[in-house]
């Protein structure tokens, strides 16, 4: 009884929220399908920004889009595992692992040479410097919980992924070909090269159509053994946190602490991807987990309109300069050190 009573309580106080969030998702999402080179967490952001300047209150609706922003978030982040056949990233994307770990480490110490040069906070350096080099909106979901991130942080992070992501849809096939790189190797600078997951399909698929090849097959393939560096790098992140508090306060309440601080939800991201390895492995079409991999979307879409409403686009755009000019310092190293690479190992 006491467990209905909660319940009851849990979903009064956020229910109006979820609510407001899931009817700015939807057109988003549908959106994001027919624009696919801006994507539905984008129009999420741009919509629920849009939402709040004519809300003349958000008292009702403030605790259901806290945890839309936070809680559906780390469901997105679970889910995201579904996706992830860790037997043939293994078999495929270790021949660009080498690439994949410079482009990473190149990107994170960009990001902090700016954060430490232009007195930058350090959440929007960490977000970009992730969102950079692993997997874009996917990466800043998973890493914003960590880090305690606010919805300002994680907005201005995906808006400068997300140009940088629609410059290198369009601009990397023509570089490629002037370049004179091969089908495998455009493959592997989209999948390296290009932040977000939708806008290495665009840039692949771009390639594919005046090339006649398959580079999409590669450059998913890279993109998904990129994905995978979502791991250490919130584990690290999480041991850094803990870190601070052990500093800041003593054993006990550390310990406390320590539950709320370590990301659980990327253990149950791991299971997930071990999960679905397996399944694949006895016969299990991976296609069956093509409506979890839906709805990790989904509900990443719906955390950013909750991120969209809580955040203020004037004052966004005020101070936007120093992310912006730090996502482009990390955009052009990451391509510069891909093709570098390539030609090293001889893939070009």
């Amino acid at each position: 009884m006491t467990g209905k009573i909660f319940y009851m309580s849990w979903l009064k106080t956020n229910w109006m929220g979820i609510a407001l969030c899931l009817i700015i998702a939807i057109p988003a999402w549908y959106l994001g399908r027919l624009f696919p080179l801006i994507g539905g967490p984008v129009f999420s952001i741009l919509i629920g920004m849009l939402v709040t300047t004519f809300l003349k209150s958000k008292e009702k609706v403030q605790h259901g889009i806290a945890f839309t922003s936070k809680k559906v978030l780390q469901y997105a982040v679970i889910l995201l595992g579904f996706g992830m056949n860790l037997s043939v990233i293994i078999t495929i994307g270790l021949q660009s692992l080498p690439i994949i770990l410079t482009t990473i480490l190149t990107s994170l110490l960009i990001a902090y040479v700016l954060f430490k040069a232009m007195k930058m906070p350090s959440n929007i350096s960490v977000l970009v410097g992730v969102g950079s080099s692993i997997c874009g909106g996917s990466a800043i979901a998973a890493t914003a919980p960590v880090i305690n991130a606010s919805d300002k942080e994680i907005a201005q992070s995906i808006s400068v992924i997300f140009l940088f992501n629609v410059i290198a849809a369009l601009v990397f096939p023509t570089l490629g070909g002037l370049l004179g790189l091969s089908n495998y190797g455009f493959g592997v600078f989209a999948g390296t090269a290009v932040n977000d997951t939708s806008s290495v399909t665009a840039a692949a698929a771009a390639w594919d159509a005046i090339h006649g090849s398959n580079a999409l097959d590669t450059a998913t393939v890279v993109k998904l053994t990129r994905t995978l560096a979502i791991i250490p790098i919130t584990l690290t992140l999480s041991l850094y946190q803990i870190k601070k508090n052990r500093a800041k306060s003593n054993t006990l309440n550390t310990r406390v602490r320590i539950t709320k601080i370590f990301p659980f939800f990327i253990l149950y991201f791991v299971a997930a991807s071990v999960l679905t390895t397996i399944c694949v492995s006895v016969g299990i079409p991976i296609e069956l987990f093509t409506p979890l991999k839906d709805l990790s979307k989904f509900f990443i879409i719906m955390a950013m309109a909750a991120i969209g409403l809580n955040t203020n686009a004037v004052k966004l755009i005020k101070s936007g300069g120093k992310p912006i000019f730090a996502g482009l310092c990390c955009w052009i190293s990451i391509a510069v050190v891909s093709l570098l690479m390539q030609q090293v190992l001889g893939i070009w």
